[in-house]
This record gives C-alpha cells, sequence and structure tokens, in this order.
C-alpha cells in the first residue's frame, strides 16, 4: 500500500504498527479479511528509537515467539541485544508484509450511530466495519512536575531518550525509578563507569537463574505465562504491577542495588521534591530493598515447592541473603555537592486514549475489555500488559492474543452478514 494514501473503506483498521497490529494482520490475511494498518511513524518504531544501545531483551530468546515468525537463531536461552531484535522485528515485518499506511496518525476513532466505525486520520477518513486499538499502553512519557524545580543548566532525559553514558554531560548522573528500565540504565552507566545516584521506587526483583535453569523457564514451566488474569490473585489488579526488574546483559545476571552500592552506587528512598538545591526522598530505601529481596525469595520458593512436587533433579536452592544494608536513612541531597549534572526520569508512562470516542474506560483511562473485546461492537484492544496473562505483554503471547481477536473480529463479520441477510428478507416479505 502507498504509504501516502489510505482506503476509504475496510473491514478492520488496525492502530499501531507494532508487533502487535503485524500480529493480527497476519491473522486477518488468512481469513482474507480487508484491513489496514495504520502507524503514525514507521513499523515497530519504538523497538528502534526509544530503546538505549545496550538494551537487551530480559526474557529468553526462545520466547520470541510471533505468529509464522519464532526465534531462529542458535542461542534459545541467551537474550537479544538491540540490533539482534531490529533484525528480528525486521524480518518479522517483511514476513506478514502487512497491508500499511506509514507516517499516518490517527486523530479519532468514533461509532457510527448504525454500524461500524469512522476513523479521522491526518490523511483523510476512513470507514471501517471494525476497529482494533493496537497502539500499546505506553504512550505519555512521565516526568513529575517537581521537574521543573530543577536548575536549568541540569540535563534531564525520560528513560525512552536515554541512549549511552557518553551522551551526557561529566558529572554524577541522577536515576529516577529502579522498575526495569530505570534498574538497567543505572547499570548501563555504572558499568560504564559513571557515578550514579539512583532514587528507588517500589519494584520486585527475581533471580536471573536458579536450581539450574532461567527463571522465566521455571515459571513457563509452572504455566504462569498462561494463567488468565481472572485466575490471578489480584485479578485485574495486576495490571498495575512494576515489572521485576533483572536483565539478560552478558548472557543474564540478577541486578542487585546492594552490590552496586558496595562498588559505589548511592541508593536513597523515593524522591519526593526538590527545594532549591536539595533533592528530597522519603525514608524507604531499607524497606524497599528488603521487600524487593523478599519477592525474590518467595519466587524462588516457589519453584522449591514445584521441584519437590515433581520429583525434578535440580541443584540445591538458596535463600539470598542481603550483602550490604544502608547505614541510615538519607532524606536530602545537595545536587551541587553531589556534582549530579544530569537526571533521567526511569517512572513509565501512562496511557493516552482520548482520541478513542467510545464508553469503553475506567476512571483513570484505561480500557475495560475481555482478552481485548469491549462492550462497544466492533471495538478492541491488543497489545496491552496483562491483556489476557502474563505472557500477553511479551512476544511470547502476542501470537495467542491476535489469533483470538481475529476469530472475535471473523465472528463479529459473519454475524452481521446473517444480520443484514435477514433484513433484506424481511423487507422483501413486507
Amino acid at each position: 500500500m502507498n504509504q501516502s494514501k489510505i482506503p476509504s473503506q475496510v473491514e478492520v483498521v488496525i492502530v499501531g504498527g507494532g508487533q502487535s497490529g503485524l500480529s493480527l494482520s497476519y491473522y486477518l490475511q488468512k481469513q482474507g479479511r480487508s484491513h489496514v494498518v495504520i502507524e503514525k511513524n514507521s513499523l515497530v518504531h519504538s523497538w528502534k528509537s526509544a530503546r538505549w544501545d545496550n538494551f537487551c531483551l530480559v526474557t529468553p530468546n526462545w520466547q520470541c515467539d510471533l505468529p509464522g515468525w519464532p526465534y531462529q537463531g542458535n542461542d534459545p536461552d541467551g537474550f537479544m541485544k538491540r540490533e539482534e531484535i531490529i533484525t528480528y522485528l525486521d524480518g518479522f515485518v517483511e514476513h506478514v508484509n502487512a497491508p500499511t499506511a506509514t507516517g499516518v496518525k490517527v486523530t479519532q476513532v468514533s461509532p457510527l450511530i448504525d454500524d461500524g466505525f469512522s476513523v479521522t486520520t491526518s490523511n483523510g477518513e476512513i470507514t471501517a466495519d471494525q476497529v482494533v486499538v493496537a497502539s500499546g499502553a505506553y504512550h505519555q512519557p512521565v516526568i513529575p512536575r517537581m521537574a521543573e524545580k530543577l536548575p536549568n543548566d541540569l540535563v534531564q532525559l525520560h528513560s525512552e531518550q536515554y541512549r549511552k553514558a557518553e551522551d551526557l554531560p561529566s558529572g554524577t548522573v541522577l536515576v529516577v525509578g529502579n522498575g526495569q528500565s530505570g534498574a538497567q540504565i543505572a547499570e548501563d552507566l555504572h558499568l560504564a563507569g559513571r557515578k550514579v545516584v539512583l532514587a528507588t521506587g517500589d519494584a520486585p526483583r527475581c533471580a536471573r537463574f536458579y536450581r539450574g535453569k532461567d527463571v522465566v523457564t521455571w515459571l513457563a514451566d509452572m504455566g504462569y505465562y498462561d494463567m488468565p488474569v481472572e485466575d490471578h490473585p489480584l485479578r485485574e489488579g495486576v495490571r498495575d504491577n512494576t515489572n521485576h526488574y533483572v536483565t539478560g546483559r552478558d548472557g543474564g545476571r540478577d541486578i542487585d542495588l546492594r552490590k552496586f552500592a558496595l562498588e559505589g552506587m548511592e541508593l536513597y528512598g523515593l524522591m519526593t521534591d526538590v527545594e532549591g538545591d536539595m533533592l528530597k526522598f522519603t525514608p524507604n530505601l531499607a524497606e524497599s530493598l528488603n521487600q524487593a529481596d523478599a519477592v525474590y525469595n518467595r519466587i524462588n520458593a516457589t519453584i522449591d515447592r514445584y521441584i519437590e512436587k515433581n520429583s525434578i533433579s535440580a541443584p540445591p536452592g538458596t535463600a539470598y541473603e542481603p550483602v550490604w544494608q544502608p547505614a541510615q536513612e538519607r532524606t536530602s541531597l545537595d545536587l551541587k555537592e553531589a556534582g549530579i549534572t544530569s537526571v533521567i526520569w526511569c517512572i513509565g508512562f501512562t496511557p493516552d486514549f482520548k482520541w478513542v470516542n467510545a464508553s469503553v474506560f475506567n476512571g483513570i483511562g484505561e480500557p475495560v475489555h475481555y482478552r481485548g473485546v469491549t462492550a462497544q461492537p466492533g471495538l478492541y484492544f491488543l497489545g496491552l500488559p496483562w491483556l489476557h496473562t502474563w505472557g500477553s505483554g511479551r512476544f511470547s503471547g502476542v501470537s495467542r492474543d491476535a489469533h483470538y481477536l481475529s476469530e472475535k473480529i471473523a465472528n463479529y463479520a459473519a454475524s452481521n452478514v446473517k444480520s443484514a441477510a435477514r433484513s433484506a428478507m424481511d423487507v422483501k416479505a413486507a
């Protein structure tokens, strides 16, 4: 499809040209269903433009199983680096060969009075029978208002803008947030020899390897990536959980913030405010570290029980013991005395679905759905964390979610055809 043109009418509009939207296109093509994937940037754009140079997967390569495009390399238990991920996804783009319109922004989706949807784009209007929002959930980078109080000469970046340590001015780097991105960026800077101050949050952590296997492999064997959200103890609340921090760098290892502290990284609790040149923190560092370690040990204990129950031969297990404890809870830090010249905000993103004009959202703007199917007939979501299972947010679960929605799309189309046929018969009879 010409990238500068869009059709005036299709059966299905897919908004978003990442791995989720392309996966759905794969299945819709098998149905012979007319559709278009609309992407405001280029296909799989975020993997190419919003990852740092040393980024790598935190899940083993064998979990890369997009539809018709499984991992084909020689290191299934390894972790693809950024350039390898891009190569894998470029191959998937070519494999799917989806009908796409790139460089086109969708500005509004609205249900029509009778049936179908009006899709307004930067290149004109489209009428669609059904619409799938596959733009993910990471839209607006979170930068707190206290950032406005920091000195103007301080370099401030969001995690999606960070590329490498050499790009930052000399001096200490303040990293705010220790989720997956924050912990890995702090590690990247630390390994590059930079002085790092890390303001922690409540992110949990997990082991990379335990009792002879990658923890992801154990959890997959135990069915954790196949558990539907409705069967999770937290139900839909699990969608708000912060991901565990761990790394696939250099073949994979734990991220132990206590070890970093022994090596010179300065750890603080939750950053709460800026007063002049003083940064303010909650005195909860010890609590945060203890909670993260408790999750680490609980996951391993669950693996222990699974091994014992199934009489699996495996090396003995051990519990993590802290290698460092904060001597005191520090609640403030002078920017100038610490030599801080740059700040990287690693506190996530918020979704932005204001352009979807349908009554399918909860009080905080998140879509309400079951496996991506909403209460608005013909409107679906794909590519959200925990859309159906833990695997939904990974390369391992996208195919299953896309296939499920493709069947729902087919069923809806068939029901509309039957409804139209009945209406025609009623008119003829009258």
